[in-house]
């Protein structure tokens, strides 16, 4: 029940439709008997600024967690954020300290080297296309590179912000990061698409499909529309993929923690399953018995 004393966290995201985050917090807070709920909000990038501050001058406001496309935005708003953040100049997730600040931080990059992690699928030493430069693409060419993959291959239409991404992450981790002017995955052991390529119908692939070797694994992050086409043409041949709803999964406890829910990140860690159920599709439950 919603009471006068409910705490609230907020997701932002524009388009906001997609986002799977509030079905996770709304399902585990109130198993670990938090009175919390959070709320999804529609913010058009023009509006971000306004609307974290006006939120945060609240004392009810426990915490809010960002998507596509104000990551990169909400680490300028905040007042300080850690050094991967700053690596990776995004933020997805912000919380108010005791002296009023706003503080930042990135997880995406975790949830989804933990993700490849409990799939067993392999990362150190290997050469990855990254398909995709803001900030969750960011936070997960940061963590690969402290994962110490052997190389990346970075494509995104946004050529400059491609290469500003590249030039940090070899200066913080001295791994090669090449900016590809094409996005043909072909020699690449592991594919990424961490673009929004695939949340509409009429997007085209991230990679043609037909130019994968053998043996890449394929990697999806969005969070609508799993499998996706993407992930379908991999499946089809034969590959090993990897959705995003579990890279979701996995930095939740995370969030938790962050914000000071640590009953409910405990729960959420010692037993996802719950929350696996309620995201995989029928046809990917396979991954979920693996990991079980």
């Amino acid at each position: 029940m919603i009471t006068g004393k409910t705490g609230v966290y907020f997701m932002v995201a524009d388009p906001i439709e997609q986002v799977r985050t509030p079905e996770i917090f709304n399902k585990v807070l109130p198993l670990s008997g938090d009175d919390a709920v959070m709320v999804p909000l529609q913010v058009a990038p023009q509006h971000l600024e306004a609307t974290v501050r006006s939120l945060f001058s609240s004392p009810t406001t426990r915490g809010m967690v960002l998507s596509i496309p104000h990551k990169t935005h909400a680490a300028s708003i905040v007042d300080r954020c850690s050094q991967g953040a700053q690596v990776a100049n995004a933020v997805n997730a912000i919380r108010r300290n005791d002296a009023g600040e706003l503080e930042g931080e990135l997880f995406d990059g975790l949830g989804f080297v933990k993700s490849m992690d409990r799939y067993d699928m392999a990362y150190r030493g290997k050469s990855v296309l990254l398909v995709g430069a803001g900030g969750a693409a960011s936070a997960i060419a940061a963590a690969l590179s402290e994962g110490a993959v052997a190389t990346i291959g970075l494509f995104d239409p946004d050529t400059a912000k491609a290469r500003q991404l590249a030039q940090s992450i070899q200066k913080q981790y001295g791994v090669t990061v090449v900016v590809k002017d094409d996005n043909d995955p072909t020699g690449f052991e592991v594919v990424i698409n961490a673009s929004p390529l695939g949340l509409k119908a009429n997007d085209p692939l991230p990679v043609p499909t037909d130019r994968l070797d053998a043996n890449t694994q394929v990697c999806d992050i969005l969070m609508k529309n799993q499998p996706t086409p993407l992930l379908r043409a991999a499946m089809k041949q034969g590959m090993t993929v990897l959705p995003g709803f579990d890279m979701l999964i996995l930095q939740t406890p995370l969030f938790l923690d962050f914000f000071g829910a640590h009953k409910a990140a405990d729960l959420l860690r010692a037993d996802d399953s719950i929350v696996r159920d309620m995201l995989f599709p029928a046809e990917l439950r396979d991954l979920v018995k693996r990991a079980a």
